[in-house]
């Protein structure tokens, strides 16, 4: 008696299909799987007969074989169990083969035959439509996920026994409907806005323009002036996302686990903000099995890292990579996953160790061998990799006490979506997405200088001793300024601001 079941698991974001072969002998009772099934697999035997016998449905008291394939790839996760059962029961004839062989499966059986969530549900439902099934069965609460993909039928179930009897045409199950304007709207807004900070222009200005550009920028204050409230607020002021970008944030959440019950979709840019405690494999990903880390779930959003210098330096340096190629590589023994990590870095960091260097309102107390040393561990690589450094001091008494309305997030939104259609336009023929993303080449065809803003230039990186890499992200700045302003070419007065903001250069900065 042998039977063939589909089902799916995950490399990476992707999803690829899983033949569930199930052959069932006359012998000593016994149940083996294998295809490299990982422990939750081979567990799933248990699972499986207790919720087929709670079910009202006989398990077989023979000796069952489970093949998972293709053989050579590690099969993980609590998702095979649906599958098996199914097999099971087509290989002891209480299902048809023909009843299933149009159907992807996928779910956790509990002991009683509930069926339990499964991670990446979004990728399945992708990886089967894309494969040409007719249909997805999944858990009842992965089904507004799933039915994020349309031209497939989603086919959500509660219980082992409700799936069989759908399967022998006893009840009816209706698809889930899939109508994403639903998912939009159901998730559209923010709880913070950017017209809850008091004072700040320079660093709010500062925010917008790497909004804009999609530049990276870290905040150097005392403790309490706004840094993390400010970073906070970034997403408010960033792009809508467009719904590719929303399935492949979605995809990620999914897989980490981070979807909340019943959510559909990602709209919002993700805001991600790990503790100073964090590991190298939680920042960028990792495990036995890898998983994405904080700079994948931050993919199209912020990642934010406050409290910069306290993360570990180690820590810090494996932010190169994603920072450049956006994405990251996990090498493993027995595979190598990519995940993507496109996101905007916003840092914030005191001047000092005890914060109130240059504060005029407080006295420092640090020496300057520790204000050296505390700022030493920003490394120059990754230093380089930041294009706004903004000071952001304490915010005065009278603006705190201010009632004067200041700008709302919508409206420097638009502002920002406007320049980054510009931007759009300009690169619509490259894999460049946004000015911070501009390679030499590009930075020399789009950045062309006027005589008096090359004079400027000219004097800003001899008196300052920037760098190379500093002029370059000057020129960056202000495209993106320019890009603000609606002007087509780059003038000396947007030089001029984005000189301001590169003043914490290595140079000056160590």
């Amino acid at each position: 008696m042998l039977s063939g079941v589909f089902s799916s698991a995950l490399v990476g974001i992707d999803a690829y299909v899983v033949e569930v072969e199930v052959d069932i002998n006359f012998g000593l009772p016994g149940f083996t799987t294998v295809g490299l099934p990982e422990a939750s697999v081979k567990e799933s035997k248990e699972r499986v007969k207790s919720a087929i016998n709670n079910s009202g449905y006989e398990f077989p008291n023979d000796r069952i074989t489970v093949n998972l394939a293709p053989a050579n790839v590690k099969k993980e996760g609590t998702g095979f169990d649906l599958p098996i059962a199914v097999g099971i029961l087509c290989a002891t004839g209480m299902l048809s083969s023909k009843s299933v062989s149009n159907y992807l499966f996928v779910g956790e059986l509990a002991l009683d035959g509930r069926i339990k969530p499964v991670k990446g549900a979004l990728s399945i439902a992708l990886g089967a439509k894309q494969k040409k099934f007719s249909g997805v069965v999944i858990p009842h609460e992965n089904r507004r996920e799933a039915a994020v993909v349309s031209g497939i039928s989603i086919i959500p179930v509660e219980t082992l026994s409700q799936l069989i009897e759908y399967l022998r045409g006893a009840v009816t199950i209706s698809p889930e409907p899939s109508n994403t304007d639903i998912f939009y709207k159901e998730n559209n807004g923010f709880e913070v806005d950017f017209s809850d900070v008091k004072g700040q222009e320079h660093a709010k200005r500062a925010m917008e323009i790497a909004a804009g550009g999609g530049h990276n920028l870290l905040m150097i204050g005392p403790p309490g002036s706004g840094k993390t409230m400010l970073a906070k607020r970034l997403p408010t002021i960033l792009p809508p996302m467009t719904f590719d970008e929303a399935i492949e944030t979605t995809k990620i959440f999914s897989v980490a686990g981070k979807l909340e019950k019943d959510q559909a979709l990602v709209i919002q840019r993700p805001f991600e903000s790990p503790h100073h405690t964090i590991s190298d494999a939680g920042l960028i990903g990792g495990g036995h099995f890898p998983k994405p880390g904080a700079v994948s779930i931050a993919h199209n959003g912020v990642l934010f890292l406050d409290e910069l210098p306290e993360f570990k330096k180690h820590v810090l340096e494996v932010l190169r990579q994603p920072l450049e190629d956006l994405q990251v590589t996990i090498s493993r023994a027995m595979s190598t996953i990519t995940y993507p990590a496109s996101f905007m870095l916003i840092a914030a960091m005191n001047p000092c160790p005890c914060g109130y260097f240059s504060d005029p309102q407080h006295t420092c107390i640090c020496t300057h061998h520790q204000i050296h040393k505390y700022r030493s561990k920003i490394s120059g690589p990754l230093l380089d990799r930041i294009d706004i450094h903004v000071e952001v001091p304490a915010v005065p008494y009278k603006d705190l006490m201010s009632t004067a309305d200041t700008e709302s997030s919508e409206s420097i939104r638009q502002r920002v979506t406007s320049a980054r259609k510009i931007q759009e336009e300009r690169f619509q023929k490259t894999r460049t997405h946004c000015n911070a993303g501009m390679s030499s080449r590009q930075i020399k065809k789009y950045c062309s200088l006027d005589q008096a803003s090359g004079a400027l230039l000219e004097s800003a990186v001899d008196k300052l001793g920037l760098s190379a890499r500093a002029y370059n992200r000057i020129l960056k700045i202000a495209r993106t300024i320019a890009d603000l302003d609606g002007e087509t070419d780059i003038l000396a007065h947007h030089i001029s601001e984005a000189i301001q903001y590169r003043t914490f250069d290595r140079k000056q900065f160590g």
